[in-house]
């Protein structure tokens, strides 16, 4: 059988992807569910999730309690594809220090969302040097030059800005304008194409982030070459994380059936929480007792706003 796809927009607000995730389980007979790509979004939407008794898998839902009840037992049909904010920014925190030897950092945040905030908790928590400046943004902020002309100032090694390209474009444009040469390193929310056109491709140099997926795991994984070449055919551009780690969502969904032998949604969510070493495009996935996916994460590295190298963690 195949794969038949409903598709409903619950708009990232809270209360229609409430509606929206009981009229997937109820009204359109849907035995599992890819999103919601949001954190907040995706808690609105557990509860009719797990009384319709229908898994979801959320490619970019990263909050760290997420997956579980209050209580700290695991949800029993809300799994992710994508790092928790905990690793990314824990994993950003390391390399700020071991590979680019920062001592002095200024961190920009998107206290927008739980995504910005979540991060910036996790590597304050993991980072061992002084943070000289920590300044916040919303999502839609166009102007950050008051921010980083007091930036400017003050003697810093590296800046790390978790938060989306349509934001972090702007910051990197802006600081390289304002003759800002230090690292500029944030989170997979920037694994895009339009960051380096929102920058600007000469703007776009020593900047970092956390991902996934590397868009030159193709030459190692067969899974993700065969996905990009099919995404480039399509869309004409490089296939972004979050497009990714959809993808994967669906084929671990996929996995989950092959393996039960079953297209009952209880039995999808049997087989998720049984999920080990999925081969997808964004690496091999095994997923954990509280639906995490234990894989490796990559950090690449933009010159002139193309991936010049890539470090792997394990």
């Amino acid at each position: 059988k195949k794969i038949q796809f409903v598709i409903r927009d619950n708009t990232t607000a809270t209360t229609t992807a409430a509606s929206v995730a009981a009229e997937l389980g109820n009204n359109d007979k849907g035995v599992a569910v890819v999103g919601p790509a949001t954190t907040s979004a995706g808690t609105a939407a557990i509860p009719n999730m797990t009384k319709a008794a229908v898994p979801s898998v959320s490619p970019s839902a990263t909050d760290p309690d997420y997956t579980l009840q209050k209580s700290g037992k695991v949800q029993k049909y809300i799994f992710r594809a994508c790092y928790q904010n905990n690793f990314q920014g824990a994993t950003a925190a390391t390399f700020v220090t071991k590979n680019l030897k920062a001592k002095r950092v200024a961190i920009l945040t998107d206290n927008s969302s739980d995504y910005g905030t979540g991060l910036t908790k996790a590597f304050k928590k993991q980072y061992r040097g002084t943070v000289v400046s920590s300044q916040t943004f919303q999502e839609g902020d166009k102007d950050f030059n008051a921010i980083l002309t007091a930036l400017k100032h003050k003697k810093i090694d590296a800046i790390y800005a978790p938060g989306y390209y349509s934001e972090i474009g702007l910051i990197v444009k802006q600081a390289r304008q304002a003759g800002i040469k230090a690292p500029i390193v944030g989170s997979d929310g920037m694994a895009d194409d339009k960051l380096a056109q929102i920058a600007g491709k000469s703007n776009a140099t020593n900047v970092y982030y956390t991902t996934p997926f590397s868009t030159k795991a193709s030459a190692t994984n067969k899974v993700a070459s065969k996905f990009m070449s099919a995404y480039k055919a399509k869309y004409g551009s490089t296939a972004p994380t979050f497009s990714a780690l959809a993808y994967d969502s669906v084929y671990m969904i996929k996995a989950a059936i092959e393996k039960e032998g079953s297209a009952n949604s209880v039995k999808i969510a049997d087989g998720l929480a049984k999920l080990k070493n999925f081969k997808g495009v964004t690496g091999t996935t095994t997923i954990d007792k509280q639906h995490n996916p234990e894989k490796t994460i990559s950090i690449e590295q933009l010159t002139n706003g193309v991936v010049s190298k890539v470090y792997n963690v394990k």
